[in-house]
């Protein structure tokens, strides 16, 4: 088995430590996209994917939440996940992509069912809401 890739072993660090600013900032590329489950449009660019991500391990990434499964290959991840909010199970994937300085160049996330896509959507504007007024 070969050893895991450097940026998936800091993703999960990142998400380990309690959600640390700085080395979520420290991980993703200058160029960096995020696909967002509820957002059409991607959002482009370090510090929009650093909003995006920041929010959303701070609304997903509670006691309850934790990693089911992963498929690597090479410099691209797929991560299940489970979580709940307000009392609704939230299932989903990250798809992650680094580049070759070993930073995220593009984070995907798709949720499932609908009611938790609401959820999500509802406590993400709240966050982002939040980090805006800051």
């Amino acid at each position: 088995m070969s050893a895991p890739h450097p940026g998936l072993a800091a993703w999960h660090a990142y998400m380990a430590g309690g959600g640390d600013p700085q080395a979520l900032r420290d991980l993703l590329a200058d160029d960096a996209v995020f696909h967002s489950p509820v957002v059409h449009t991607p959002q482009e660019g370090r510090d929009k994917v650093f909003a995006y991500l920041h929010a959303a391990s701070h609304v997903l990434g509670g006691d309850d939440f934790r990693y089911l499964r992963e498929i690597v290959d090479g410099d691209q991840a797929v991560l299940e996940f489970q979580s709940s909010l307000d009392g609704i199970q939230i299932n989903g994937v990250d798809i992650i992509t680094w580049n070759d300085e070993g930073k995220i160049s593009d984070f995907k996330v798709m949720i499932r069912p609908l009611k938790a896509i609401n959820k999500v959507w509802e406590k993400m504007g709240e966050m982002l809401a939040a980090q805006a007024a800051n």
